[in-house]
């Protein structure tokens, strides 16, 4: 791994532990686990590398394969604010281990990733990876839910970024030739085993050309607009509703829904309009997946990316051409964009038959569009994969 020889280069010596998180898909669930949605995923195996070894003195010291700037900081003197360049994921992170567990040790490594950033996950999975380490230097255990938590408290409270479960759970969670099935209401999942029956199928990346930064992005105003609207459906009919940033659309029943959304305000009504029909997607979904049934699986997949474009209104036009050059590709069961949708990725299941045909006719029909993104939109077939081992 080119992360080893960069280590080598900077520190004369040999890593003693290497950590690995992978990056993940959800075809059906988008942008309602931080909403106690449900959600489909799979972790995929490509994802975030670090080498390291321990610094005895308790300083944080890390590289970045994909980003300038070494960053440094002392496991006992963390920045209380981001200092907005890569590294604040794993200060958040740093900060949210140590309100539990007592930080001595710290480190100095090298993280690579093996994919380009947008749309995998990259964020959940480098503090994932980070914590991994971290915590065996520190001989820290932390139990799969701890470590779903300690993640996402990194990018809710230290990054700004109102992400739900869905990432750091898909990344932890689950297995090879799996789907992972999660209620993020109450953590309860499923790995439903694929089906002797299913055809065979893999995972294909496009890669849009066009880098995305949550932070940065309209994400978190997604995310206040479909909170918006279950605030103004509980008060129209007259339930309890509590302080705002506590309210999810999971607790309006759906008789309450169909009753009063013609009164939310056209943009509210449709946030809530793609939750509420991405919850009916999931549970079809995993019914389809247990039953062998890759094909509606994917017109699930391929529907909910249309919802994300009417009515949660996410999309670059990048990702809409890859969008639509997906939908008329033989050999793409379905897809939609990965991630929040504003640059970054699409991800398709694809029947392996059709791989070479698929990659040509999409990468073809794609450049003609932007000609200006060759050289820099890619395409990468992966397959399903094990969580993190923690």
């Amino acid at each position: 791994m080119l992360c080893e020889e960069k280590f080598f280069e900077i520190y004369r010596q040999e890593p003693t532990g290497i950590s690995f998180c992978p990056y993940r898909i959800c075809p059906i669930g988008a942008h309602s686990d931080h909403n106690l949605g449900k959600i489909t995923g799979l972790a995929i195996n490509k994802g975030i590398h670090i080498v390291y070894k321990p610094k005895q003195n308790g300083v944080i010291e890390l590289t970045s394969l994909q980003f300038e700037k070494r960053a440094q900081w002392h496991v006992a003197d963390i920045p209380t604010v981001k200092q907005n360049d890569w590294a604040d994921y794993l200060r958040g992170a740093t900060i949210a281990l140590a309100k539990s567990y007592p930080l001595r040790i710290g480190l100095c490594g090298v993280i690579e990733g093996s994919l380009p950033i947008g749309g995998l996950s990259s964020s959940a999975a480098v503090i994932i990876s980070y914590l991994l380490a971290l915590c065996q230097l520190n001989d820290i255990h932390l139990n799969p839910m701890e470590m779903i938590l300690t993640a996402k408290a990194a990018e809710n409270k230290y990054v700004g970024v109102s992400c739900g479960k869905l990432d750091q759970s898909c990344e932890v969670f689950s297995k090879k030739d799996h789907l992972l099935y999660l209620d993020t209401k109450d953590d309860s999942y499923e790995l439903i085993p694929t089906s002797p029956m299913m055809k065979p199928y893999k995972v294909a990346i496009f890669f849009s050309g066009i880098e995305r930064n949550l932070s940065g992005s309209r994400f978190n105003m997604r995310v206040d607009e479909l909170r918006s609207a279950a605030y103004a459906l509980k008060a129209f009919a007259g339930m309890d509703y509590g302080k705002f940033e506590e309210t999810n659309m999971r607790e309006i029943p759906r008789d309450v829904y169909e009753q009063y959304k013609d009164r939310l305000p056209e943009t509210w009504k449709r946030r809530a309009e793609h939750w509420m029909t991405e919850f009916d997607r999931v549970e079809k979904g995993a019914e389809a997946w247990r039953n062998g049934d890759l094909e509606t699986y994917g017109k699930l997949s391929f529907e909910s990316g249309m919802s994300s474009i009417c009515n949660w209104e996410t999309g670059s036009p990048e990702l809409k051409k890859l969008y639509e050059i997906m939908t008329r590709t033989d050999g793409i069961y379905g897809g939609r964009f990965s991630g929040a949708g504003f640059k970054g990725c699409c991800m398709a299941l694809i029947d392996p038959s059709f791989e070479e045909s698929i990659e040509e006719q999409v990468e073809r029909e794609y450049l003609k569009a932007f000609p200006n993104l060759k050289g820099k939109y890619s395409v990468h077939i992966c397959e399903s994969a094990n969580g993190v081992r923690l």
